[in-house]
């Protein structure tokens, strides 16, 4: 089988076809950036049910998944019975995508928090993280059976954010395309999807969003002294 290859052309027949596909990266992150923008000024619901889960450490709330941030990415992973590879692994696509979720210390230090949640066991979670590198993002057990359904994860994958004021807990955003999350992963995908994003002034924000320079953004995850404006108040 020959492995076809692009086309060879000169050096400005390839300026000229990088300066049209830049002018379509330039048209699609304006796009992206009202998406975001949108997602902003989402409306929010308070979750009502006690929903649980089981820690490495035992019992814990859906509160507690916050870990005393303000923001939560809860990503609901396929790993259960009657799932492929089961019950050594998980699901390949879920699999494939938590292979591309960044260092988690940056989101940190905007204040969210993210974390994986399935039905299998945690000694299942543990051995699967192992073997797949994930050691360092957070795993839980579902304990309650109707969260699944109750947050909109009962054929697919999906993406759920939540925002803690206080004890109160509420649902901000649910992503479940396909095409667009695997595209989700990185830092800035990620922020995306919060009520809060990357909290750098300038932004298009409602009025009251919580904001910082970008010069206190740009240091190293493990450097930041200092709260995010979200955690602040």
């Amino acid at each position: 089988m020959v492995v076809a290859k692009p086309p060879v052309v000169s050096l400005a027949d390839w300026k000229e076809a990088v300066a049209r596909t830049n002018e379509q990266e330039v048209a699609v992150a304006a796009e992206i950036d009202r998406l975001t923008a949108a997602r902003k000024r989402m409306p929010m619901v308070r979750v009502e049910g006690d929903y649980r889960f089981e820690g490495p450490d035992g019992p814990v709330s859906l509160l507690e998944l916050f870990e005393g941030r303000s923001q939560l990415i809860l990503y609901r992973f396929f790993f259960e019975e009657g799932v492929g590879g089961w019950p050594d692994a998980g699901c390949v696509g879920c699999s494939s995508w938590a292979d591309g979720v960044a260092e988690l210390g940056l989101l940190h230090a905007h204040d969210v928090t993210f974390a994986m949640a399935s039905p299998a066991p945690q000694q299942a979670l543990r051995a699967y993280a192992e073997r797949m590198g994930w050691t360092g993002l957070p795993w839980y057990t579902i304990a309650t059976d109707s969260f699944t359904e109750d947050f909109d994860a009962t054929e697919w994958f999906a993406i759920n954010v939540f925002l803690r004021d206080g004890d109160d807990v509420y649902r901000t955003y649910f992503l479940q395309n396909g095409p667009m999350v695997r595209h989700i992963g990185s830092v800035a995908g990620l922020l995306a999807l919060t009520p809060y994003g990357d909290q750098i002034e300038g932004e298009d924000v409602p009025d009251g969003w919580p904001q910082a320079p970008f010069s206190f953004w740009m240091r190293r995850h493990d450097e930041y002294d200092e709260p995010a404006p979200s955690a602040r108040g």
